[in-house]
């Protein structure tokens, strides 16, 4: 339950940062002069939002958060 849990924080908050990393280089530098505010979003939802999502999901479902190795020589047991 506690991978689950992370994969989904994960998920959103892989999104988020896509979403906005992906707006702020859309706005750096895309020459798009007439619908350019349109281009920010469209790209953020659909491009870089998801992309970012995708990695924060991997993260949250593979990320190492201690193994029993590392509880053993906390309490001096021996392997």
């Amino acid at each position: 339950m506690r991978r689950v849990f992370f994969a989904l924080l994960g998920l959103l908050a892989g999104y988020a940062a896509g979403a906005a990393l992906g707006g702020v280089l859309v706005a750096l530098f895309s020459g798009n002069a007439h619908d350019k505010d349109l281009e920010i979003v469209m790209t953020s939802a659909f491009v870089t939002g998801p992309v970012g999502a995708l990695m924060g999901l991997l993260a949250g479902l593979f990320m190492q958060r201690g193994s029993k190795g590392d509880e053993r020589k906390k309490q001096g047991e021996p392997r």
